[in-house]
């Protein structure tokens, strides 16, 4: 077994050190056409909104090109505030802190909604980015009381955090994109010294670890539990991807993504061992185009005649950014993180003054569902200029935490 994965390992690493080297991508003028987009879509919101006060944040466009807006209650709506506050960030322009507020403080009300585990991608992205920037005190509390709301959502039984109150085909069920709330919880137990969250997150992480993927390190997305007994597993499947046993596309970047960030919070080796696992997965499978922006589906039926997934691939760049930083094989995971980002600037971003402002394009929601396909997404965007900001200040030389 141990032969097997050396000669993966070295298979690995000779892909990656015989690519061409990807262009390095102009941050500075990829920030300066985001700008122009979100100006844009300033101006887009109060149109889209038809005197609908519930509706706070971009989702999409529709068939007709119009965007559609999103309520705070929805998963999507921290992803536009976060954008903002990246804005913010790299420029230091008052004005998209101004914007920055104002998005992220009609989400408010989120921190009490303990109706799935999205609070956490809701409030973490927006009102984490926030703290994070300003060291607002409000903004703390927030953080806090949505790391006890998700924690109710928590079996100390089974071990993880329950994803879905709504979905009938499902008892218990347990998502990767879960993986990405655990940040909230790592953050809460920093600001509030409560060491619940922590256990919590760490809990989650370990379970999910176990049974979410296969030998070859793919994920599922989906597992679903027995909470009448200790956790037994019902089923493993899908709700987003084309089959039970196929890789989801935005799953294994969730599945990169989260693990790397548990490594930074833990310092625990396996989960910087798991996220070089799925990172090997990813970036050797037969179907990943030479371009390194997904199918929606590692497994999709009609590849390469099915669609793209530019969110996968802006997530999996940030997550091989930070995964650089840590493990002894970073160049490699810094090449592809690289390519990954020239092709989305190059050939998958919206032309100026187009789009109702979205920066990016070609990325897909659910499929199976036929529900935003081949269309703009925001958190496309959101992991999009989060990874230029990584990009920025590792070639700086600058920790990216």
């Amino acid at each position: 077994m141990r032969k097997i994965y050396c000669i993966l390992i070295a298979l690995f690493i000779c892909l990656f050190t015989t690519l061409p080297h990807a262009q390095s991508v102009d941050i500075k003028s990829a920030f300066a056409d985001a700008e122009k987009q979100t100006n844009l879509m300033l101006i887009e919101i109060p149109a889209a909104k038809h005197a609908k006060p519930e509706l706070v944040s971009p989702r999409t466009l529709n068939s007709n090109g119009e965007l559609v807006l999103t309520p705070s209650l929805r998963w999507t709506s921290g992803f536009f505030p976060g954008e903002l506050w990246y804005l913010y960030e790299y420029t230091g322009n008052k004005k998209w802190e101004e914007q920055a507020k104002a998005f992220t403080g009609n989400i408010e009300k989120e921190k009490y909604n303990n109706a799935s585990h999205d609070v956490g991608f809701k409030v973490y992205c927006s009102f984490g980015n926030g703290y994070r920037l300003t060291k607002d005190e409000h903004y703390r509390e927030v953080i806090i009381q949505a790391a006890k709301t998700l924690s109710t959502r928590f079996s100390p039984t089974i071990g993880v955090i329950k994803s879905w109150d709504t979905m009938p085909k499902w008892h218990y069920p347990v998502i990767i994109d879960n993986m990405l709330n655990l940040e909230l919880l790592f953050e809460a137990t920093k600001l509030s010294g409560d060491s619940s969250f922590y256990k919590i997150a760490v809990s989650h992480a370990n379970t999910t670890l176990r049974n979410h993927f296969r030998k070859d390190f793919s994920c599922y997305h989906v597992v679903d539990y027995d909470s009448t007994t200790a956790g037994n597993i019902i089923k493993k499947g899908t709700q987003q991807g084309y089959a039970d046993e196929s890789a989801w596309a935005r799953g294994q970047a969730w599945a990169i993504y989260g693990y790397t960030m548990c490594y930074r919070e833990t310092k625990d080796p396996t989960y910087l061992k798991q996220a070089e696992n799925v990172a090997r997965y990813i970036l050797n499978n037969p179907t990943m185009p030479t371009d390194l922006v997904p199918y929606w589906d590692f497994n999709a039926p009609n590849i390469p005649n099915e669609p793209k997934d530019a969110s996968a691939a802006a997530c999996m760049a940030s997550g091989l950014y930070e995964l650089s930083t840590y493990s002894k094989n970073g160049k490699i995971y810094k090449k592809a993180a690289d390519k990954m980002m020239e092709s989305l600037t190059k050939n998958y971003r919206s032309p100026i003054g187009e789009n109702k402002g979205f920066i990016l394009l070609h990325s897909t929601g659910a499929k199976p569902n036929n529900s935003e396909v081949d269309v703009p997404l925001p958190y496309a965007d959101y992991y999009y200029l989060e990874a230029l900001l990584r990009a920025k200040k590792i070639k700086e030389g600058k920790k990216l935490f």
